[in-house]
């Protein structure tokens, strides 16, 4: 289990490469946009909260819907690429601060949003603080993204340079698609929200020796590694890589769920 230390400590990495991390991480399909929309019974004005935006990802999806958003990013560079991004939309804003300490003005939200960034707030606050910022009947929309496995042999055989130079639990060979568990039974026992309507979906990347490795360094779990073993551990996997491309499966999962 992570300490509060520990994951203050990861969460903060993603501040260290900001551009790197704009262009390395995949974006989300757009359908899952338009199925939170429909599941939130959002529209044009529907007042939206995100926690922790990064650079605007998926807060640029979300503006050119029409919503009103309010994004909170803990990360100073972050927010400043956020707000460069997203600077010809009015109705969103982009604030720099924690969470956890930030004090919204105006009207409850219809929904508040995170995509893969929930696991980054503090236990005590991550649901309560939602539930308390939302109206009466609001939804709390999550998004948990996994790799799980795909057809290409390479995230098996991957798994020989992460043994090698850093081997962990954390590192065996990733879950098939369907073995992923969502967040429902999570979201029910907080005791805050109804039972989330879910959906799935998986898509395909394809990478480079290049990009996948600027895709590793936006991870947290290597940011933290020591230089040389991040670096021996680049080597290794840029190696196996070689000439070829390799295909990452992803998976996002969304839930939405009702304030009680």
């Amino acid at each position: 289990m992570t300490t509060d230390a520990g994951r203050h400590r990861l969460r903060a990495t993603f501040e260290e490469v900001p551009e790197l991390y704009d262009h390395a991480r995949p974006l989300y399909p757009r359908e899952l946009f338009d199925d939170l929309v429909t599941l939130a019974g959002l529209r044009s004005g529907s007042r939206v909260l995100e926690i922790g935006p990064g650079t605007g990802q998926a807060t640029l999806p979300l503006a050119e819907r029409g919503l009103e958003v309010v994004a909170v990013e803990l990360g100073e560079r972050l927010a400043a690429l956020a707000r460069d991004k997203l600077a010809g939309f009015p109705n969103v804003e982009i604030a720099n601060a924690a969470f956890e300490e930030w004090t919204p003005e105006g009207r409850p939200f219809d929904v508040v949003a995170a995509f893969t960034a929930l696991h980054w707030i503090d236990p005590e606050l991550r649901y309560e603080k939602p539930a308390r910022l939302l109206r009466q009947g609001g939804r709390l929309a999550v998004v948990k993204t996994k790799h799980p496995a795909g057809a290409d042999p390479f995230w098996a055989e991957v798994q020989e340079d992460y043994d090698a130079v850093v081997p962990s639990d954390a590192s065996r060979p990733p879950p098939a698609a369907d073995e992923v568990e969502d967040l429902r039974d999570e979201i029910v026992a907080t005791g805050l929200f109804a039972e989330p309507s879910t959906r799935r979906y998986l898509w395909d990347t394809t990478y480079d020796a290049d990009d996948y490795i600027a895709l590793l360094d936006t991870f947290s779990g290597h940011r933290v590694l020591p230089a040389p073993q991040r670096r021996e551990l680049y080597h290794r996997i840029r190696r196996r890589i070689g000439p070829r491309p390799v295909t990452k499966t992803m998976l996002a999962i969304l839930h939405v769920a009702r304030r009680l």
